[in-house]
């Protein structure tokens, strides 16, 4: 864990940042959920929080499939145009807030760090 920088975490995955290492590119965001982890710049992980977004509001389940864990019939695209998830409701929303709590806090820091520069 010291080679990381923590961003955000939910019972769902964690987002960090590397802070150094020749091979990983250190500016983007290392995103891990299930067994899965996606390196992604800030502008890939806000495309990715739109194709969630688009997912949520694009997708009708039958109850059977809302209340059912092992059913993954909900596709969420990714940057990389080869990769897809299928997920569970609740996964989606794990991964929503996942997303969307990195970039606050990516967001947050950025606006601190520049009041901070700027003094």
């Amino acid at each position: 864990m010291q080679d990381i920088h923590p961003i955000y975490h939910n019972k769902y995955g964690f987002a960090f940042q590397w802070k150094r290492n020749a091979v990983k590119d250190i500016l983007k965001v290392q995103i891990v959920f299930r067994d899965t982890g996606l390196l992604l710049s800030k502008e890939e992980l806000n495309q990715f929080s739109k194709n969630i977004k688009y997912t949520k509001e694009n997708n009708s389940l039958c109850t059977d499939c809302v209340n059912n864990d092992a059913c993954k019939a909900l596709l969420i695209d990714t940057p990389a145009a080869q990769i897809t998830f299928a997920v569970n409701v609740k996964e989606l929303n794990g991964i929503h807030d996942l997303v969307e709590g990195t970039l606050f806090q990516m967001n947050l820091d950025n606006f601190l760090g520049g009041l901070c520069k700027e003094n």
